[in-house]
């Protein structure tokens, strides 16, 4: 297996730091809002890849967290009239509700910052301690120049970070022995929520969080960090930084970022500061979750996603075409046999495409080339579901496969999707026997009802199939 590693700019075979176990951070949401799109986006693209090391057989600690501490929390608290504590467990459980409609795996560990305010004021010593981090009027500042490599994760050197840094006014760069510094405690604002510390009331910085839950709940060095491309710097930059001055280790073996959503027709990143967003909480309230997860887990995590109704419309016509060819393939259940002399040449074509959707994944989670796999696959059990006779072993290796594959891109097929409501099956059985009696008339209009709801029926010398057409 093969992954991308921003680190490094290449791809990298991928060799856990434990035999079968996979110890996996991505960053969470800032609970202060409904997420949009793009944070959905970043969400599910991890999960197939949590999903496809899973269906590997790997045993995955999968750790995302949620930062409950924020100005944007203070601010919204302010504008909601609740106090921070009240937004961010109400945004949590919105986070928890739309990401659950879009099938997402619950996380191994979910921690949260206020959960963690000791660990972070002990982390924080630590750094002051080893001469990392200083102490300046009651905020906490990291020497950026003492870290080795700083900014290589995104691409930086220290030239660039004072360039960028140089302009900067105001009382905080006052308080930094150096432009480039960064804060790993702020000092408390009057009425604002703040936790005691060896350096007075206050509050942690934003990047300080994720390095302290990260090594506590997965250790000092970890096999993958995910996130958003945006998080590259500073954010992840900071992470690297903290996390190494503290254990001296290595942080993460490999850095895997994912693409942004866009929108309109020049493409521009979708984000809240930008304001021009689509939030998952009301996308979907009128597209099933499961064309929206259809069209993130498909798309290779590191490709942008365009974002259009266009692109939703392909999305339930391909999902549709999957469902379809599920449906026809299991309505022979009924009916087969218990081998054919061609069951050894379909089981190998099984495999070979079991291999090939294998062999696509594992090169960096290509979940496009992937994909493709899984429409041969439904083609082919197309093509197989007209044939006189399949066998039981066929079939269940088929199901087997077709699911397993499903799986791994959250998607969920089952008979009982499939089932027909009583009035329906009512209908069908009344034109069986209607055609049975040579009442044509009559079996031509129950077929001409079910078209009017969207029901296409398919005679074939197996029986009546039907299918659903938009």
């Amino acid at each position: 297996m093969k992954l991308y590693n921003t680190m490094t700019r290449q791809k990298e075979v991928f060799v856990p730091i434990e035999e079968g176990k996979v110890r996996m951070y991505v960053c969470g949401p800032t609970v202060y809002n409904y997420i949009h799109i793009g944070n959905a986006r970043s969400t599910v693209a991890f999960d197939v890849i949590r999903r496809f090391l899973e269906y590997r057989g790997y045993e995955v600690n999968y750790v995302s967290n949620f930062t409950d501490v924020d100005d944007k929390i203070i601010q919204r608290a302010k504008e909601e009239q609740l106090t921070p504590e009240e937004i961010a467990e109400k945004y949590i459980q919105a986070f928890r509700k739309d990401v659950g409609a879009l099938n997402v795996l619950e996380a191994t560990s979910h921690p949260r910052v206020v959960e963690n305010m000791d660990d972070i004021i002990s982390f924080i010593e630590v750094l002051i301690e080893k001469g990392f981090a200083y102490e300046s009027s009651g905020d906490v500042y990291f020497r950026a120049r003492k870290s080795e490599n700083y900014g290589a994760l995104a691409n930086k050197t220290i030239d660039d970070l004072e360039i960028g840094a140089g302009g900067r006014v105001g009382e905080e760069a006052n308080r930094k022995e150096d432009p480039i510094d960064f804060a790993l405690w702020k000092q408390a604002k009057e009425g604002e929520i703040s936790w005691r510390s060896p350096w007075g009331d206050g509050r942690p910085g934003w990047h300080i969080e994720c390095s302290v839950m990260a090594t506590k709940f997965l250790g000092e060095t970890i096999d993958i960090h995910g996130g958003g491309s945006d998080l590259e710097f500073p954010h992840h930059t900071n992470e690297i930084a903290q996390s190494e001055a503290k254990t001296g280790k290595k942080f993460a073996n490999y850095w895997l970022h994912n693409g942004f959503v866009t929108i309109g027709e020049d493409d521009e990143k979708m984000s809240k500061s930008l304001g021009n967003f689509v939030t998952a909480h009301e996308l979907l309230k009128r597209v099933d979750p499961q064309i929206v997860r259809f069209l993130m887990s498909t798309t290779q995590y590191r490709r942008p996603i365009r974002f259009s109704e266009t692109a939703l419309l392909e999305a339930e016509v391909n999902l549709n075409k999957l469902k379809n060819s599920y449906h026809n393939f299991t309505f022979r259940e009924e009916s087969l046999v218990e081998s054919l002399a061609s069951d050894d040449e379909k089981m190998s074509e099984l495999i070979r495409l079991e291999n090939r959707f294998i062999a696509e994944m594992e090169d960096d989670f290509n979940a496009a080339n992937g994909v493709s796999v899984f429409y041969e696959l439904a083609t082919w059990m197309n093509k197989t579901a007209e044939e006189t006779a399949i066998s039981e072993k066929v079939y269940a290796q088929t199901i087997k496969i077709f699911l397993g594959i499903a799986e791994v891109f959250g998607l969920t097929f089952t008979k009982e999707e499939n089932s027909l409501d009583e009035e329906i099956e009512r209908l069908i059985e009344e034109r069986n026997l209607a055609r049975k009696n040579r009442d044509f008339a009559r079996s031509d209009e129950i077929r001409d009802t079910l078209a009017s709801r969207g029901i296409v029926l398919e005679d074939t010398a197996n029986g009546t199939r039907w299918k659903v057409v938009e």
